[in-house]
């Protein structure tokens, strides 16, 4: 059987521009990977091809002539799927369509229920591995759909929904494909190389703004530590990529564990191996033999979700009082040269201009090198989106599109949506000022960091500059976001 797996083209620029970060979707590479070896299995990640969706795919599917296609999407990339497998039955009408992912998993009922589901053959609920593997062998004839667990079908225009599976053995997973199977190429952060892995799945937390439960429930499941090397090995050696993201939702949540993954990471000897991964700020704060382990396996950036610098905030967020955490979390990772990105989420329900501006001003105190700030998003199944919705705080609870943490999709009791949305950008470059790359970051990425100083920087400063002496605050504002809105919207694609 021929496969074909998509994922999304859209993009969520919040550190830096829609075209400075492009990376692999690991999950349809992992999904590929553990279908039976005789099936003929493609990846394509859309990222890559933003400019020419349309063109690009029409090409390959009617050269590959495929059997199955199976799309992954993110909530707020669900419309631009959609339009894809439009585009899909348009061109190939008898192919059978899987859709898979985070929108998939949370909203398979409201999918089942709505116009595009004419289009749509199958829904891959939660971990897809072994679910889409026993959907390739049905479709051979050597299973049934009735019996694959996390399954939805259409049978007759109306979807069946098979009965939740259990959690995956990761043990028995494959490596993911990043051989010639993968149709696309040139995955970067900025002027790097990149790929991406995962060495466990799941989180613990109580956070109420996170769907990540929905997918995994609230457990916490690590790879083996030899699988994990496995991987790594795979990407250092055949593929010769020197930097990985490493996609687990919160890499520390074992610190032991931790420590014995980076004990066997500097043991294999590897040279110039650079990670960025996810942490939170309690265990970074409280294991500092943990982060100096993990300075000396290579681990150059780490995320730290400091959420907010309201206390109150904070307890409504089910985050607990990590102030002070966040900001020896900060202090450890400096200590042995990891680069620190600081995640703060604004609007909450009591939040006014000055929530926002203290807001920025924790953030900026902490030392982080860098800023990745979202509004708070009301994201499907979550708790907070109840809570919301019931304080009648949503402002656009349909237009999942807006779903991607840059725009305000809620007002507070302050500040309305469009207010909150304007606050928020404004004081982002007020109080954050322009990005100074850090010494470390200046060592570890001379090149592109002396370019931004020297030469990117000066030149924005004086159209920033002009442009604020022409437009005003408010009219730079309504300019960036007639871009924002500009990013994930396809030309190609209008019409389907």
């Amino acid at each position: 059987m021929k496969i074909v797996l998509l994922s999304m083209p859209d993009v969520a620029p919040v550190i830096m521009h829609e075209s400075a970060f492009h990376l692999p979707n690991l999950g349809i590479a992992s999904v590929g990977a553990n279908v039976d070896e005789k099936n003929d299995v493609y990846i394509i990640d859309l990222i890559r091809k933003r400019r020419q969706i349309r063109r690009y795919l029409t090409r390959a599917l009617l050269k590959i002539q495929p059997d199955l296609v199976g799309l992954s999407a993110m909530t707020w990339q669900y419309a631009t799927c959609v339009k894809l497998i439009k585009l899909i039955k348009t061109l190939l009408p008898r192919v059978k369509v899987a859709v898979g992912g985070y929108h998939a998993t949370l909203m398979y009922e409201e999918i089942a229920g709505s116009r595009e589901s004419q289009w749509i053959d199958f829904l891959i609920r939660g971990e897809g591995e072994e679910t889409f593997k026993r959907l390739v062998r049905a479709l051979e004839g050597k299973d049934q759909v009735e019996a694959i667990p996390s399954l939805s079908y259409n049978k007759g225009g109306e979807f069946v929904h098979n009965p939740k599976g259990e959690l995956l053995d990761l043990s028995r997973l494959k490596l993911p494909i990043r051989d010639k199977r993968r149709l696309t190429w040139g995955y970067h952060i900025m002027n790097h190389k990149y790929e991406v892995m995962e060495t466990s799945r799941g989180c613990t937390k109580n956070c109420n703004f996170c769907s990540i439960r929905h997918m995994y429930g609230r457990s916490f499941r690590p790879f083996p530590i030899k699988r994990i090397l496995n991987d790594v090995d795979d990407i250092y050696i055949e593929r010769k990529v020197r930097s990985i993201f490493v996609v687990d939702d919160n890499f520390v949540l074992e610190p032991e564990r931790v420590i014995a993954l980076c004990d066997a990471i500097i043991a294999r000897g590897y040279r110039n191996l650079h990670f960025v991964v996810q942490a939170d700020c309690v265990t970074m704060s409280r294991n500092e033999e943990m982060v100096e382990r993990m300075a000396l396996a290579g681990f150059k950036s780490v995320f730290l979700g400091m959420e907010n610098a309201s206390k109150k905030n904070l307890k409504a967020a089910r985050k607990g009082d990590i102030l002070d955490a966040s900001r020896k979390a900060v202090r450890n990772c400096h200590k042995y040269g990891i680069m620190v990105v600081g995640g703060m989420i604004f609007g909450f329900p009591d939040d006014g201009e000055q929530e926002i501006i203290e807001n920025y001003r924790f953030l900026k105190s902490t030392g982080a090198d860098a800023a990745y700030c979202q509004i708070l998003t009301p994201y499907p199944k979550t708790e907070i989106r109840q809570q919301l919705l019931d304080e009648g705080l949503v402002t656009n609870p349909l237009d999942y599109t807006r779903y991607n943490g840059m725009w305000a999709n809620v007002k507070t009791r302050k500040l309305d949506a469009e207010t909150l949305q304007y606050l928020f950008w404004r004081h982002e470059q007020t109080v954050m000022g322009w990005w100074e790359p850090p010494d470390r970051l200046r060592e570890q990425s001379p090149l592109w960091t002396g370019i931004w100083i020297h030469f990117l920087k000066p030149i924005m400063k004086i159209v920033v500059r002009r442009s604020q002496k022409k437009y005003g605050w408010r009219g730079r504002f309504e300019r960036e976001m007639k871009h924002r809105a500009s990013v994930n919207r396809f030309r190609d694609l209008e019409g389907l």
